[in-house]
């Protein structure tokens, strides 16, 4: 996904993973904030459960003013599938955390797609 009027490079692809195996709300990613990242976009959010037990997972975005935005609330997993969340591209601005809490611990898995962008071209060494 990319914006024309703003240029943007891709400088990373990365799956963020966690096993959830507390029932806190734990960090699944942070948008990089470093001077030249203006955004990350979320491609997909998948989430498995792999205990044969039904579950429900939330997802929430702290903004960097420690604002909380609820994503999903308590979203239904049933046993052994796995959930895709998001069904259009999440895009993160630099700072915002996308956090996770099962509602029971080992029970749930998840991964998320990302893209980083940045608003200059990283030089690239020759391969």
């Amino acid at each position: 996904m990319f914006i024309t009027t703003i240029p943007q490079y891709v400088v990373g692809i990365t799956n963020a993973k966690l096993d959830l195996t507390a029932t806190s709300a734990t960090v699944l990613y942070t948008a990089p904030s470093a001077a030249d990242f203006n955004t990350s976009v979320v491609s997909s959010i998948l989430v498995s459960e792999d205990s044969g037990n039904a579950d429900t997972i939330t997802v929430t975005i702290t903004d960097t003013a420690n604002a909380v935005f609820s994503l999903f609330k308590v979203k239904a997993v049933a046993a052994n599938t796995t959930v895709e969340l998001l069904t259009n591209n999440l895009v993160l601005q630099s700072g915002e955390i996308i956090k996770v809490t099962a509602a029971t611990a080992n029970r749930l898995h998840v991964v998320a797609s990302i893209q980083e962008l940045a608003i200059h071209r990283t030089p690239q060494s020759s391969l």
